[in-house]
């Protein structure tokens, strides 16, 4: 089932979200309801809040980007839990990042190239790894919305309020894209 993508302004987009446990309510069914509106959406990486669930869960398929990154031909991952447990801040890359909860903007943000992160896969397997390059960034894009944040947070405070119109237009739900949304109800 294709779920609604929450839109900027939603309160659960805001909240730190909550470990879970192998025994949490039809967690295979939300998992492949999240594969589904990911592909509806044309995404690669979509965290639960964004659909509505204050949990550490988040699938990542950088398939679709393969053409320019071949390593990551085939790659689709569930996180469940995941942490960024280190940050190894020598080097950083600046890249334009958007997101399904921010239709249409588009910034460039700074972040570290490689992190160490904490994660459980589908079966609760516990995972610890280092990992580098564009997958890095992804993840931190990600594991954000875990948090409680956005790529737009990690912006200047000049783009930020370059941008802040169609920030506002957002929680006034004056946008347009392809795939099912939340916008916040006034």
């Amino acid at each position: 089932m294709i779920l609604p993508v929450y839109i900027y302004g939603q309160p659960v987009l805001r909240k730190v979200a909550e470990d879970i446990t192998p025994d949490y309510p039809d967690l295979s069914g939300l998992i492949a309801n999240m594969w589904e509106t990911l592909a509806e959406s044309e995404g690669i990486g979509l965290a639960a809040p964004q659909v509505g669930y204050s949990i550490r869960l988040s699938v990542i398929d950088l398939d679709p980007i393969s053409e320019d990154f071949p390593e990551y031909k085939g790659y689709r991952q569930v996180f469940i839990n995941p942490h960024i447990v280190e940050y190894d801040d020598s080097k950083t890359a600046s890249s334009e990042e958007g997101c399904l909860s921010l239709p249409a903007i588009h910034e460039k943000v700074v972040r570290p190239t490689r992190i160490r992160v904490k994660w459980q896969d589908e079966e609760f397997n516990q995972h610890d790894e280092w990992i580098e390059g564009y997958l890095a960034r992804v993840m931190q894009h990600e594991f954000d919305h875990l948090d409680g944040k956005m790529f737009v947070d990690r912006i200047s405070p000049l783009r930020k309020q370059l941008i802040k119109s169609k920030l506002k237009a957002l929680l006034l739900g004056r946008y347009r894209c392809g795939y099912r949304t939340k916008p916040v109800r006034r």
